[in-house]
């Protein structure tokens, strides 16, 4: 092969991944010096020039003139008579410049050289991205669906770059198809090997607080700021924001006039349930917001152990907890305590069974009504295995509603 050959087809790499001339002439030079070693066993009395735009090559071997039957590094020395039938009026002592051909490397170690090439050209094109990648971290980003897996989404980016989306990090509700452009979050970016694996993730609360960035003009400024964001994917969210400005209602412009702000956010998550609260640094009035839609009648705090004892009036324990305890963890999530919930009045009171609407569908509570079950206490006071025979309920769907009861009501 030619040097022009070969130059040549390094240049199609060059022009396939974009690489600087610069960085080019580096790689190229890191690549023959390599196989200079291979060959001769260092490289360090050589010179390579190199021009990838032309498709110029020249290696030259720097060696000094001994007299003849004293050379003792073939590679460092060369004898007179060798030295004059390159120019014949060589003296021992001078230094002699020799050009190096490719074809004196051997055919096998041309390949070598542009296997070799191939890799550090993946490798320079992987730290790149890796870079590029790495810098974007927590920011949303979007991708084109590629192709659907069982336990992972693969998309590419308008440049060709490959990022993964788990299984776990899509919402539930979430269903793509190839082709599709996804929004996600940038998660997190690790070289495996030398290859860079690109999460991206729409369940991350991250995802959350830069879909408000984007779609509300006051938290993009400044003038709103997202304190915290507390999820349950595909369920319900809850968000805490402030303003350092007294004459902006941050909750409100973020919902916006009957919701048509926000409505974006929610239809991106999958229908997802958002709470925007205001901030308070005054954990009693920040719990007391965190459980709406539930109103709270009185709170004791124990700051030490950080748990919150919440007082409510029987009606609003269903809300203060929420459809399978998502409002009551978020609000627990979001104020960082442990929230108790009591109802106010007698310990041994009894609960309507309607009341657990919220956790309960309602054709379940209709089958224990027919039967006369129609409050808390008339269902936990009896085995599972009576309730399968009285009832057309299966033992799992009883089991869940004694569960819930156990939690809500027994707290």
């Amino acid at each position: 092969m030619e040097n022009i050959d070969l130059i040549n087809s390094f240049s199609e790499f060059k022009d396939d991944k974009l690489i600087d001339r610069v960085t080019l002439m580096a790689i190229l030079e890191d690549v023959f010096r390599n196989a200079l070693k291979k060959k001769f066993g260092e490289d360090d009395n050589f010179d390579i020039i190199i021009n990838p735009d032309k498709g110029d090559l020249e290696i030259w071997r720097n060696r000094v003139v001994v007299a003849d039957g004293e050379v003792e590094d073939e590679n460092q020395e060369i004898s007179l008579t060798a030295a004059r039938k390159i120019e014949p009026d060589f003296e021992v002592g001078e230094d002699v410049s020799e050009e190096v051909k490719l074809i004196d490397l051997g055919r096998r170690a041309i390949l070598a050289l542009r296997q070799n090439l191939i890799s550090k050209i993946h490798e320079h094109d992987n730290t790149n991205v890796y870079k590029q990648f790495k810098e974007l971290e927590g920011e949303i980003y979007a991708a084109e669906v590629h192709h659907i897996r069982h336990r992972a989404i693969i998309l590419l980016d308008d440049e060709g770059n490959e990022l993964v989306m788990p299984k776990d990090r899509q919402i539930p509700s979430d269903f793509f198809r190839k082709g599709e452009n996804v929004r996600g979050v940038i998660e997190s970016v690790e070289l495996k090997g030398n290859k860079p694996v690109i999460i991206l993730s729409r369940t991350a609360p991250v995802f959350l607080e830069k879909l408000f960035e984007q779609e509300i003009p006051e938290v993009f400024d400044g003038l709103i700021t997202v304190k915290r964001v507390v999820r349950i994917p595909g369920e319900k969210a809850k968000v805490a924001v402030d303003s350092y400005d007294d004459r902006i209602d941050p909750v409100g412009a973020c919902v916006g006039m009957k919701g048509s702000r926000i409505h974006g956010i929610v239809r991106e998550l999958g229908n997802e349930n958002i709470d925007v609260i205001n901030y308070t640094t005054n954990n009693q009035l920040l719990i007391t917001r965190a459980l709406s839609p539930a109103k709270v009648m009185s709170i004791k705090i124990d700051d030490e152990n950080m748990t919150a004892q919440v007082m409510l009036k029987p009606e609003e324990v269903s809300k203060a907890i929420g459809r399978g305890g998502h409002n009551i963890r978020l609000a627990g999530q979001l104020t960082g305590y442990e929230i108790d919930v009591y109802r106010d009045g007698e310990a041994d009171e009894d609960v309507e069974l309607k009341e657990f609407a919220d956790e309960i569908d309602a054709w379940v509570i209709e089958e224990f009504s027919r039967i006369g079950l129609d409050t808390a206490k008339s269902i936990l006071e009896k085995d599972v295995d009576d309730l399968v025979k009285i009832t057309d309920l299966e033992e799992e769907t009883i089991r869940n509603v004694i569960q819930v009861l156990k939690e809500e009501f027994e707290d």
